[in-house]
């Protein structure tokens, strides 16, 4: 039986850190948020429903401005709850098809930011959640993607409290140290049930 390993995390823990050292490994990582980016590509039918719904204020299906998306649904749950009626049933499709593809492969890894919220952990046979500190979250989508402290205190805000997550989780990766002791984190996580190394 394939393993099929649902990564999530909240917003900026480090579930792109943790998704490229199990690619290092060799295991396949399919990646809701390139999934979602992609459906929302100049042009397609969802870009089209955006760019229709909100107007000028997101630019033209043709050139989304997403961080005008991003800085409209972050702040109005129910802009986000239209966004992500939208997009979650194309990022499911896509994964259906991608784990059709890779069938045989003996484990291929979900990451899956929105995991719960979306119902796609059905589609998992484990759950590994990457934590941090909420503090820690808050400096990172700062630094990272050039929000003000309010706006990614509205994103977080937007997600599952990490608690609910936790308490679903097969295992819990926690990325509030340095690298070494991520490593160690995911090997933990990566031994099978019957003891053998990843």
């Amino acid at each position: 039986m394939q393993r099929r390993i649902g990564l999530t995390g909240g917003i900026a823990s480090g579930k792109s850190s943790v998704g490229r050292l199990l690619e290092a490994r060799g295991w396949p990582v399919l990646d809701a948020d390139q999934y979602a980016r992609d459906a929302l590509a100049p042009n397609t039918a969802a870009s089209q429903a955006v760019a229709h719904h909100f107007g000028a204020a997101v630019g033209t299906a043709a050139d989304l401005d997403r961080k005008a998306l991003g800085r409209i649904v972050f702040s109005d749950p129910d802009q986000r709850r239209w966004l992500e009626a939208l997009i979650h049933p194309v990022v499911r499709e896509r994964f259906q098809h991608e784990l059709a593809e890779l069938r045989d492969e003996p484990v291929v890894v979900l990451m899956i930011p929105l995991l719960f919220e979306a119902g796609l952990d059905v589609l998992c046979s484990e759950i590994w959640l990457v934590d941090c500190t909420p503090k820690q979250q808050l400096e990172r989508m700062i630094q990272r993607d050039g929000l003000t402290k309010n706006e990614a205190q509205n994103r977080l805000q937007a997600q599952w409290p990490i608690a609910r997550k936790r308490d679903r989780a097969d295992c819990v990766i926690d990325n509030s140290g340095g690298v070494n002791d991520l490593l160690a984190a995911v090997s933990r996580c990566g031994l099978r049930a019957d003891g053998t190394t990843w």
